[in-house]
């Protein structure tokens, strides 16, 4: 079996481009993915402007000691611009994000000065006080946003800043996913003794909406050979990638892995991990294909491994994995060796430190223990039992 890291190195060398772009307008493109380099086009600020509500002077003027008279010639709202030059003895009062006068090189705060009529007092204050200097923020033609990077309010709101209006956003990879098994059926239908709704599907449409995927649901195939092949046909011509759940293990009713060794390629079959071990990795025609197991847990944790960083460099992402933290268990935890494990865990801060402890029973059924963690607990592979107080690694959902 391949280690985890192996089986992802060996997917993501496979994805050799990323979905073609597209122009969308900014204010659509919250969580996309920007496909080219977007540089400003201008200085930010765009001229030196005023950090504060006060008093623009010339530093000519500023006392060292003391207090001085100034004649106030002007009031200088934010969006206008005084005309002519700043002269000695002169002062402009001036609000937050006003142009600078030509001139004047420095700004009294309206409450450390005191106004009479047309004079303004003030005392001593440092040459350049409260003057945001052009370009300070932003030079023009440096790059703003990366490519690669996805879009969050932040950035959306830095680019209508500099004016743009739309942007290349990478296509989203359009994702094929159908369950299979004649023990599943639709949620609300009529269920038959043995059977069981569909849970996989659903968890699965919103993990891949969720990393930037855009799901083409089949539904349900039963364990039909032809009819599987049929549709698995299908799916890799409509999608970027196709994702199955059930049907990649030896049971005798194990279809999938069959089907795709006739209709594609099969790249890689089992992992040393706990849960999830019998995944399926391979193409069908242009699409890349990813078998999940049928327990819930070990599908979507086969999907969060595999499947999302995936989907992640077709959409053109630059990262492609989350962050992994260390942490303190607080209790003990059985490991076996040679594998990879995931641990459904609650982790939170207590006493000066980060803390983790499992949410109970960990098997590869028990979807509810997805909903009480917040994190999983990754114990490598060469690692055995972990003893209370020992630091573990720990991915936040």
């Amino acid at each position: 079996m391949l280690s985890v890291q192996d089986g992802q190195n060996r997917i993501l060398t496979q994805i050799d481009r990323s979905t073609p772009p597209e122009f969308l307008p900014l204010g659509r493109s919250l969580g996309r993915v920007v496909a080219e380099d977007v540089r400003a086009p201008f200085d930010v600020p765009p001229t030196d402007n005023s950090a504060v509500d006060g008093y623009a002077v010339t530093s000519a003027d500023i006392p060292a000691t003391g207090t001085r008279d100034l004649a106030v010639v002007a009031d200088l709202p934010a969006g206008s611009v005084f005309d002519g030059a700043l002269g000695p003895g002169q002062a402009v009062r001036i609000m937050t994000g006003a142009p600078m006068p030509r001139g004047a090189d420095t700004v009294y705060p309206q409450e450390v000065t005191t106004r009479a009529g047309g004079r303004v007092r003030v005392g001593p204050i440092a040459k350049g006080a409260n003057v945001r200097m052009r370009g300070e923020d932003i030079h023009a033609e440096t790059i703003v946003v990366e490519r690669g990077t996805v879009l969050r309010p932040q950035e959306i709101g830095l680019l209508a800043s500099l004016g743009q209006v739309q942007l290349p956003i990478h296509r989203r990879p359009r994702v094929v996913l159908l369950s299979t098994g004649d023990e599943v059926v639709e949620p609300g239908s009529a269920r038959k003794p043995g059977q069981i709704y569909d849970a996989n599907r659903f968890a699965l449409s919103g993990s891949i909406e969720q990393c930037g995927g855009e799901v083409v649901d089949l539904g349900i195939v039963p364990d039909v050979r032809d009819e599987l092949r049929a549709r698995l046909l299908d799916a890799g011509a409509a999608g970027d990638v196709v994702v199955t759940s059930g049907g990649v293990s030896v049971g005798a009713y194990d279809l999938v892995k069959d089907v795709l060794d006739e209709i594609g390629a099969l790249e890689f079959w089992q992992v040393a991990m706990q849960p999830g071990r019998p995944l399926a990795v391979g193409r069908i025609g242009s699409a890349h294909f990813f078998g999940l197991p049928g327990n819930p847990v070990a599908s979507m944790l086969a999907f969060m491994l595999f499947v999302r960083p995936a989907i992640f460099k077709l959409a053109g992402r630059r990262r492609l994995f989350p962050e992994v933290y260390a942490a303190r268990a607080t209790e003990a935890m059985r490991k076996k060796k040679g594998r990879r494990e995931f641990k459904r865990g609650v982790l939170q801060f207590s006493d000066g430190c980060w803390e983790v402890r499992t949410t109970g029973p960990q098997g590869s059924g028990i979807l509810s223990s997805m909903v009480a963690g917040n994190c999983l607990i990754v114990l490598e592979e060469e690692r055995g039992d972990v003893a209370a107080g020992e630091t573990v690694l720990v991915e936040p959902f």
